[in-house]
């Protein structure tokens, strides 16, 4: 049975956004009549989710005809992704704002609230952004325009130790990466990661790498490393298509 879940619309808006669209080709004004001049998801940035239900998002759509965009006939966004029997989308309608006789600018905002769920882990990724949109003449335009990603939230910690060390010991460095669980609304280890450990030296402003380490089973980080000097040590995951990049905050242990 498929499992399809739907975002409603709330207050006039609905979220979507992503760190990077990738943009379908759109469909020429000799086409169809409106022509697509920019999409933008979040401002250029992936939609992150963790486990709450507070967060917004914007997608914003400047389009153009000869006789104008209607800011009153049929006018929808939405992005949607589906995975096997798991589906989901947010949508709803955009406000329109001329910027000149031929062209306009619609905005839409998605905003969670308690009876708006997450969706599926199985959904993280990229979605599919779509767009319709209507010329006062009638000319119409109803696309998917391309996709951004949508991924689920992660954390990462650090503990050097121990603190202070002789100059010359062995200092234990163990730390946790999570993501968000959206089917439990929980963090969970986010097993079998390469998570880089660094070190930034007491009056330095630059992390160097000195070892990568992969995350257990549970999401557990642990290695050992020779202290040489006063400084932050902190482990940087790159993140994956479903999971942002990650830094934790630098750890800093005295070396005597």
């Amino acid at each position: 049975m498929r499992a399809a879940s739907i975002g409603a619309v709330l207050s006039g808006a609905l979220v979507l956004s992503g760190s990077a669209l990738t943009a379908a080709p759109a469909a020429s004004a000799a086409e169809t009549g409106v022509e697509i001049k920019k999409v933008s998801v979040n401002g250029g940035k992936a939609v992150v989710f963790g486990t709450s239900r507070t967060e917004s998002f914007t997608i914003s759509v400047t389009a153009s005809d000869d006789s104008g965009i209607s800011h009153s006939a049929h006018r929808f966004v939405g992005i949607d992704r589906e995975v096997g029997d798991d589906y989901w989308t947010f949508h709803g309608t955009p406000t329109c704002t001329a910027d000149s006789a031929t062209t306009s600018t619609c905005k839409f905002t998605v905003r969670l609230e308690r009876d708006i769920d997450l969706p599926r882990n199985t959904l993280a990724g990229p979605w599919k952004v779509n767009v319709q949109l209507t010329a006062k003449d009638g000319d119409y335009y109803g696309e998917t325009y391309g996709t951004h990603p949508v991924q689920r939230r992660s954390t990462l910690n650090v503990n050097a130790s121990p603190e202070p060390v002789t100059k010359g010991g062995t200092l234990t460095v163990t730390g946790k990466l999570a993501r968000a669980n959206w089917d439990k609304y929980v963090y969970a280890g986010y097993t079998n990661q390469p998570v880089r450990l660094q070190f930034r030296p007491k009056n330095s402003s630059t992390y160097t790498t000195v070892k990568t380490v992969t995350s257990n089973s549970t999401g557990n980080l642990k290695t050992t490393t020779k202290a040489t000097a006063d400084g932050y040590w902190r482990w940087n995951f790159t993140g994956t298509s479903t999971t942002p990049a990650v830094k934790a905050t630098g750890d800093y242990v005295d070396v005597r």
